[in-house]
């Protein structure tokens, strides 16, 4: 008699369980074994479009962008954007990122009690340990994005073309302070 199975990793489809079982010496049939299988009822996870729609109001995403200067030394602006509402948060520059600068960023960004459930942000390496133990210090949870896929990010992603097209573009930046002067009256920061 074969009993029924709960089948939660797709290698172990029909074919494989019947392999298994023709090894062990039990004479079944596949189809009998793909009769007998549980069958799943829709996706294993919610995908990554549902997480953003069920958690926008608790989630906000995060990402660098670079700026030239007239002196071709690149300047890093980082931005926070909360979902919901794709208000600005955050924006700043600097010329030397780096993770414990990222993560001071985020604390001065929210309040202690304004912060996200979730952060969305990309893989970047400089969002290294220190900015992952201040995310779960303020009760942020990470959600990196799957490599390669800005898509994911789609929020921040957005935003930062946008500052791109309409602002960054149509000016020559001679440094830091005129970035920073410049970023700031496009919002919060």
């Amino acid at each position: 008699m074969i009993r029924r199975m709960s089948v939660e990793n797709p290698l172990w489809g029909a074919p494989r369980i019947h392999g298994e079982l023709l090894k062990l010496g039990f004479e079944a049939a596949q189809s009998s074994v793909a009769k007998y299988m549980v069958k799943r009822r829709g996706p294993p996870s919610q995908g990554w479009r549902t997480f953003l729609r069920s958690h926008a109001p608790s989630s906000a995403a995060m990402d660098l962008f670079v700026v030239p200067t007239i002196g071709f030394k690149m300047l890093y602006a980082f931005v926070i954007v909360r979902l919901d509402r794709r208000d600005l948060v955050w924006i700043s520059v600097t010329a030397h990122p780096t993770a414990e600068w990222v993560a001071r960023q985020i604390t001065e960004a929210f309040p202690w009690n304004e912060a996200p459930r979730y952060m969305i942000r990309d893989r970047d390496c400089i969002y290294g340990a220190v900015v992952t133990r201040r995310l779960r210090a303020m009760g942020i949870r990470d959600k990196p994005i799957a490599p390669a896929s800005p898509w994911q990010n789609g929020f921040v992603e957005r935003l930062i073309g946008s500052i791109r097209r309409e602002c960054v573009n149509h000016i020559i930046v001679p440094g830091e302070a005129h970035l920073r002067r410049f970023l700031h009256a496009l919002g919060p920061g």
